[in-house]
């Protein structure tokens, strides 16, 4: 079999698309993601240009393995040909549907990496502007919550992020943002209100051009009252969790990322597995 067809599904899990009216795949473990299961709503990166569900699945078959929970990966309209707000509306309007669906927020954590972790943070802020039941937690991967680009790590860490060039921050940013100016909050929610967010978890490498992104959302989620936690990491890729199949650092990270996920599915009264 080519490798190109075995890679994409590991061992352990099944992977079910999901059409209209929320495009994705859920990615469930074997014996695993009965009712009433933890439920992670993941949106993956790629500056909101590229990549899709299929790109991350070590991330989210990990997480699912991991915490026996089913794992749906949303996939939202990517710009150029869908600039914002298309993607917040498409992450919105599947939180949503998984509720409709009889997902328990008090069982959900939203997840996404990147772009995706941006996404996340301004999709919580929508859900809790519009009176939204909030889910249990959120986990951060290296998350972009910054368009303008002025964060201090885009120009220390240059040549130190072998994922990206720090060109290519603006670049997404424009094809993104269309006339939208960069510090929106709706699509750089580092300049969001925070107060009233769930708990978060962000993890982020030191030597990342997103650094200062993930920093600065730390201190600016404990200032609005969050119960927010940073982890950082030395010697490791932009999102190096999406090598969780063969970076040992990638899958520590990630069971990390599960433990804190099953202490706050825990206090807010979510079922654990």
């Amino acid at each position: 079999m080519p490798a190109r067809l075995s890679w994409v599904v590991p061992p352990g899990v099944r992977i079910t698309p999901a059409a209209a009216p929320a495009r994705g795949e859920w990615v469930v473990p074997h014996g695993g993601g009965a009712p009433g299961a933890p439920v992670v709503y993941y949106l993956h990166g790629g500056g909101y240009v590229a990549c899709s569900p299929v790109t991350h699945r070590p991330i989210t078959t990990t997480l699912a393995r991991q915490l026996h929970a089913r794992v749906f990966a949303l996939d939202y309209r990517l710009a150029p040909e869908h600039p914002f707000p298309a993607a917040l509306e498409d992450a919105l309007a599947g939180y949503r549907w998984l509720l409709g669906q009889g997902v328990d927020p008090r069982g959900l954590v939203l997840a996404g990496d990147s772009a995706g972790g941006g996404l996340a943070l301004a999709t919580l802020v929508a859900l809790r502007d519009a009176g939204d039941p909030l889910p249990a937690a959120a986990y951060l991967l290296s998350p972009w919550t910054d368009l303008t680009g002025t964060g201090e790590s885009v120009r220390r860490n240059a040549e130190a992020c072998d994922t990206f060039q720090p060109a290519d921050v603006p670049r997404f940013a424009a094809a993104y943002l269309g006339p939208t100016p960069p510090d929106d909050p709706r699509a750089s929610p580092l300049y969001a209100d925070l107060r009233g967010l769930p708990p978060l978890l962000t993890q982020v490498g030191t030597s990342e051009i997103l650094y200062s992104d993930a920093t600065r959302l730390h201190d600016r989620a404990l200032a609005a009252g969050v119960a927010s936690q940073l982890h950082t990491y030395d010697g490791v890729p932009h999102v190096w969790q999406v090598l969780a199949w063969v970076l040992p650092e990638a899958r520590s990270a990630l069971g990390e990322a599960v433990a804190w996920m099953r202490r706050r599915l825990a206090d807010a009264g979510g079922r654990v597995v």
